[in-house]
């Protein structure tokens, strides 16, 4: 019986990469004609966003733990909505939408399309941020500060940490729609996806935020 033949990797050049290995310059592409990833490990940008994800998370956590002790005093009053406040969350859901079709796009190697939408998902959180402002104006119109009341304490300081991620998450759009005129391919998906993991992290923070502060 002959021997069986072993095929061995090729071992890689001094400073080139090994023979064999994934990577996003050689994926493929799934059934769906979608950009695969590499099979070996994670982009350390995918890696980050999880972790400031998981910072902000725990940020809140305290937050939200100061918050629910301290409404339970006698001097606890929930202060009036700011109309403007429907129309910041279905500006934060339209922008979901569009980082959404971002990566779609991403994953299908249409760079007009991310590149489109990458244009409208920030043009809407920089308006998230205005009409943010527009409520806090409302409100001290109102005859409503943050020395008011306790509730009122929390709303500008709840509001005001989640538009400064915000505004964080905008820079992160405007950051990938650059890289995305000079990147081409999988490496898209790259910039895409963990602006996209982000934006929507934001966006249900928003709608947390909304119910504790006139729901709950």
């Amino acid at each position: 019986m002959a021997p069986a033949i072993r095929t061995l990797e090729k071992p890689a050049e001094p400073g080139g990469p090994a023979v064999g290995g994934g990577d996003w310059g050689r994926s493929g592409r799934g059934g769906d004609g979608a950009l695969t990833p590499p099979r070996g490990g994670t982009h350390p940008a995918r890696i980050g966003v999880w972790l400031v994800v998981g910072a902000i998370t725990i940020l809140f956590v305290a937050f939200t733990s100061t918050y629910l002790a301290r409404r339970g005093q006698s001097d606890w009053r929930i202060g009036p909505l700011p109309p403007v406040l429907w129309v910041n969350t279905a500006l934060l859901f339209a922008s979901s939408l569009a980082l959404e079709r971002a990566r779609r796009g991403a994953r299908h190697d249409r760079p007009t399309v991310v590149r489109g939408s990458l244009a409208v998902a920030t043009l809407l959180g920089t308006a998230f941020v205005v009409g943010q402002v527009a409520a806090w104006r409302q409100l001290a119109s109102a005859g409503v500060f943050m020395a008011s009341n306790p509730h009122a304490a929390f709303f500008y300081l709840l509001t005001g940490t989640h538009a400064l991620h915000v505004a964080g998450g905008i820079g992160t759009l405007v950051f990938a729609l650059w890289k995305t005129h000079r990147l081409s391919g999988a490496a898209v998906l790259d910039v895409v996806e963990p602006a996209a993991t982000y934006w929507h992290f934001v966006d249900g923070l928003w709608v947390y935020l909304f119910v504790i502060l006139f729901w709950l």
